[in-house]
């Protein structure tokens, strides 16, 4: 097996089919070319395994819920996981499974969850990540009752999380999340940030192509407009999802509320007008944070969103450079 080191990113390079006895090896029966990663790194649980592990998956121990399905709390050889179960009915299926496995099992950094492994197993499929403690970003800036992040944890949160699609879109990786949001932002004991979700990534473009071309997917109020009108996509199609989650971490609003007023349903029309404009732009800075001590880094970081949320992708910073923008501003403190 090959390892290819870069940019502190390890990245495992082969793959063989996983064998099942519900499987042909050529995974025809699923309609989709069944191959899975093989590497040191990935465990293949079995279901009873991942029963005891979550106590038959009570209800008590439910984390959360995401496209997939519930996630379940879980304990194996001491040590916390999250796991993930597939619910048949929802909104993903078996081929972003698979996607989940492919991408986050071949990929370690500090700033993306680690996959533990999979189970595969009659019709059961289940992911076993790291457990992060302090749940994700959506949480805390979302959901009544969540600690309240302050400016710099804020702060350290969106650099992180830069670093995680920054890593993902350099030369070496090429891959495209195009499901990045403040849900997919999970963070540990100490608010470190985690990028997860990845079961809409997609590879980027190769042989000098500008853009991939897939059937439109993502979530309403992050997806990028070209995309949206023409289905082709690549990296700066996550720069303006990047751009959306730093509003709201600006704002402390979600990118759609349809709870708001009319005018104020998508985050990015309605707060636009205003991040060009230094005395409107507090009009949108989230009002529990309270003080003036941060206002010049929140004007900064008000224009690169603006930046990120440009219209035209080719004037959008690529996210090596919107890291480089957030440490500024994080050394300005």
């Amino acid at each position: 097996m090959g390892l290819c080191v870069s940019n502190g990113i390890k990245c495992y390079t082969r793959s063989t089919e996983l064998n099942s006895r519900n499987v042909r090896r050529d995974g025809k029966n699923l309609g989709f070319e069944f191959e899975i990663l093989q590497s040191p790194n990935l465990k293949n649980f079995s279901f009873s395994e991942l029963k005891i592990a979550t106590r038959n998956f009570r209800s008590d121990g439910v984390l959360g819920e995401d496209g997939f399905g519930p996630v379940f709390k879980g304990r194996i050889d001491g040590m916390v996981i999250a796991v993930k179960r597939l619910n048949h009915e929802g909104f993903l299926g078996q081929a972003e499974w698979l996607a989940e496995i492919n991408y986050l099992g071949k990929l370690q950094h500090p700033n993306l969850v680690k996959l533990i492994g999979y189970c595969f197993e009659d019709d059961h499929r289940l992911l076993v990540c790291e457990f992060m403690s302090c749940g994700s970003m959506e949480k805390h800036l979302f959901r009544r009752g969540s600690e309240l992040l302050s400016w710099d944890i804020r702060m350290k949160i969106a650099l992180g999380a830069a670093k995680g699609l920054a890593i993902l879109h350099s030369a070496d990786v090429n891959v495209i999340h195009r499901d990045f949001k403040t849900s997919h932002i999970l963070l540990d004991s100490n608010y470190n940030a985690k990028l997860s979700g990845f079961a809409l990534a997609r590879d980027g473009p190769t042989d000098d192509k500008s853009y991939v071309s897939t059937r439109v997917m993502g979530t309403q109020g992050f997806a990028a407009p070209e995309y949206l009108a023409t289905g082709r996509l690549n990296a700066k199609c996550d720069v303006f999802s990047f751009g959306v989650v730093l509003l709201e971490i600006l704002s402390g609003r979600r990118a759609i509320e349809r709870t708001a007023p009319p005018e104020q349903h998508n985050l990015v029309e309605w707060a636009k007008p205003y991040l060009t404009n230094r005395r409107r732009v507090l009009r949108v800075l989230d009002t529990r944070l309270g003080g003036q001590h941060f206002l010049k880094r929140a004007r900064k970081l008000a224009n690169l969103a603006l930046h990120c949320l440009n219209d035209d992708p080719r004037l959008r910073p690529d996210m090596d450079e919107v890291v480089m923008a957030l440490e500024s501003l994080q050394e300005s403190n």
